[in-house]
């Protein structure tokens, strides 16, 4: 007899709760509150999320930051009213310590399941594995693993409670107690494809991404990633299925599951959150959201003129006004000799009256502050990543191929300040780096110097792996855009700002 199970999974909806576009204050087709209206349950369907919920809207900041205010938790409320029945944790969801993670979990009706995170406390409602019984009679197994990745970015002070161990190894046991009992057996994986899945080409080997070989080498009959934000409506690897779907709660994969006398065949493909949401907790959670808005218009500071939306490839040429204000922020917080930053995919601008709303468009992510000893050699190696970014067509200067396909990485493209360097395409990638001083021209030295740039791009994440083996002298706890608010609020109005960008020989 043909039974099926019907699955709907999201992932990396960064909190995305409300249909809205907080950059521009602008009605959008996403959220969990639209979600919540698309999905249609009975005893045979399942809904299911791959993490990186907590983090990435000013919404659950706002939230977060307010929390006690509120007599709800807002993120739990939508997922609960969308009716989630299982999720596991995302590398984000670590990065406000171990209390606001117990709220939201104690607040989901779902269970959490993440077979590789250790609760040192003992206050998390955390399971490994679950053996789910559909109404049918199918038994589901399933199992719950975070990227091990998350010892390398988070702060040490929010994981003193918590261990995160090898994620290969917990989901390998995690099949070992499922398969005996199960008819169907699915990993709730919260990372990505080491590998194109076109070409087969590898595309990091660091182990934060491991979702060919958990496909290839353990058995399961579906593995459901996330984390890399790259779609992929449905692959076969070896024998198992796999997906990922779009980020910000836009749309969702529905799968359809169907066994019969042990063979099982999945179909999988993605769905629209759509423009309707339910009457509650809309209207509960709506003095939040309005909340929200006004915070995000109130002004900061001031410009002493407005800087438009930057192209990609001109800003990575010639400089950004956007990239050098982030910079100075950064130099002024630490007192460090050098700074980096990265800009978001898309091309940002500054209007004069600086808003929250404007600074949270501009500066996507809720990082902290590192400053590493590095070298003249360390500076120089890094800068060589940067290099890579460009390619030539018909002696023109380009975006490589590497930072847009399989995914667009416009945000591992650094710009840096205190220093002036030169690139020549013509050369060699790797050998592209073909002067290097002191941003008033002053030999640069040997070293050592300190440079600040976020505690992702500390980790060496991005291909800059040299960044990972240097010293850390110092780590910040305030995020980049509370700290940008502050600056303007000091310092406003702000000169004019320059950009600090290479120079390319073509």
């Amino acid at each position: 007899m043909k039974r099926q199970l019907h699955l709907c999974y999201t992932s990396d909806t960064h909190g995305h709760v409300f249909p809205v576009e907080y950059s521009t204050h602008t009605p959008s087709a996403c959220g969990l509150l639209n979600l919540a209206a698309a999905y249609h349950k009975d005893g045979n369907t399942l809904i299911l999320d791959g993490g990186d919920t907590l983090q990435g809207t000013p919404f659950s900041q706002y939230y977060l930051d307010h929390a006690a205010q509120w007599p709800f938790h807002p993120i739990a409320m939508a997922m609960n009213a969308a009716g989630y029945d299982y999720v596991t944790l995302g590398n984000h969801d670590f990065n406000y310590g171990y209390a606001p993670l117990r709220d939201y979990l104690n607040a989901l009706t779902a269970q959490c399941l993440c077979a590789n995170v250790q609760d040192l406390r003992g206050e998390l409602p955390l399971k490994a594995t679950a053996i789910h019984t559909l109404a049918n009679g199918l038994r589901v197994g399933l199992a719950g693993v975070v990227t091990d990745y998350v010892n390398v970015w988070e702060q040490p002070a929010n994981l003193t409670e918590l261990k995160i161990t090898d994620a290969f190894t917990a989901a390998k046991k995690a099949l070992q107690v499922l398969r005996p009992a199960c008819d169907i057996c699915i990993c709730i994986y919260h990372g990505g494809f080491e590998k194109d899945l076109e070409t087969g080409r590898v595309l990091s080997d660091s182990g934060e991404n491991i979702a060919v070989r958990l496909c290839e080498e353990l058995g399961y009959d579906l593995v459901l990633t996330g984390h890399q934000h790259m779609p992929v409506e449905s692959a076969q690897l070896g024998g198992t299925h796999a997906v990922q779907p779009p980020a910000g709660a836009s749309r969702y994969c529905a799968i359809e599951i169907e066994e019969e006398q042990g063979r099982v065949q999945v179909t999988s493909q993605f769905k629209p959150a759509g423009n309707q949401h339910p009457k509650e907790p809309y209207h509960t959670l709506l003095p939040l959201e309005d909340m929200v808005q006004q915070w995000l218009d109130l002004p900061v500071g001031r410009l002493s003129e407005p800087v438009l939306p930057e192209g990609k490839l001109n800003a990575a040429l010639t400089g950004s006004r956007v990239a050098a204000l982030f910079n100075q922020v950064q130099l002024a917080a630490t007192g460090a000799d050098f700074a980096c930053t990265s800009l978001g995919n898309e091309p940002v601008g500054l209007a004069a009256e600086v808003t929250m709303r404007g600074i949270t468009a501009a500066y996507l992510f809720p990082n902290t502050l590192v400053v590493l000893q590095v070298t003249q050699q360390d500076l120089k190696d890094a800068l060589e990543r940067c290099a890579a970014y460009f390619t030539l067509q018909d002696g023109q200067p380009c975006i490589a191929e590497d930072f847009l396909k399989p995914k667009i990485e416009h945000y591992n493209y650094d710009f840096y300040a205190g220093l002036s360097y030169t690139f020549d395409l013509h050369r060699l990638v790797g050998q592209r780096v073909v002067a290097l001083c002191r941003a008033d021209g002053r030999p640069l030295g040997p070293g050592p110097f300190r440079l600040c740039t976020s505690n992702y791009r500390a980790t060496g994440t991005g291909g800059y792996e040299v960044l990972s083996r240097c010293k850390v002298l110092w780590r910040g706890t305030e995020e980049m855009p509370q700290l940008v608010a502050e600056y303007l609020r000091r310092g406003s109005p702000l000169p004019p700002l320059a950009k600090n960008g290479p120079v390319v020989l073509w």
